[in-house]
């Protein structure tokens, strides 16, 4: 690849975007793993019960309100 393509503002803008994606993907595996460990205790039937759906959606919110007040705060030290 050519070095001024490399550093043009769309490969740039470009990169950030792959890289916010790459983010998402793990925070969502991450909360995948996480919820499921604690919601999820036994073995899971065709659907969930209701008390393992409001754990799923309250671990959810709680591990998105976590995430984004760590990228506000590491914004703010950059």
């Amino acid at each position: 690849m050519d070095p001024s393509t490399m550093s043009s503002p769309e490969f740039q803008q470009f990169l950030e975007q792959e890289k916010q994606k790459a983010m998402m993907n793990e925070l969502v595996g991450k909360l995948s793993d996480v919820c499921w460990d604690k919601c999820i205790t036994g073995a899971p039937g065709s659907k969930f019960s209701s008390s393992e759906t409001a754990c799923l959606v309250n671990c959810a919110q709680r591990f998105m309100d976590m995430s984004a007040q760590i990228m506000r705060r590491v914004q703010s030290m950059g």
